[in-house]
């Protein structure tokens, strides 16, 4: 095939390597983003329905609920670089099905 054509994308995407990597793809994001809105969404019950456990000292005038918000911003950056090192694997599997498919 031309390699400056554009691809046919109709057969890439009945391509059992692709479905593959769209079930790859699946399997990863959809559990990190109910993890990630479980996690995020916590701290908001948690400060609601239990408030005093929250309000407990942990480490000088530092509180649970601090402790917790700040934890919020460690598990993003977490988040990130998991899901960027997952993206990498992803776009070379992508790469490899372009290149099968003579792209």
């Amino acid at each position: 095939m031309n390699p400056t054509s554009e691809p046919n994308w109709h057969a890439i995407a009945a391509m059992p390597e692709f479905q593959e990597l769209l079930r790859n793809k699946r399997r990863f994001v959809v559990p990190c983003c109910i993890f990630f809105t479980v996690y995020y969404l916590s701290l908001l019950v948690l400060v609601g329905w239990h408030a005093d456990w929250m309000k407990k000292p942990v480490w000088g005038v530092v509180n649970g609920a601090y402790l917790f918000a700040l934890s919020q911003f460690f598990m993003t950056w977490i988040m990130a670089f998991v899901y960027t090192s997952k993206a990498a694997k992803f776009d070379r599997q992508a790469a490899e099905i372009l290149r099968q498919a003579g792209y």
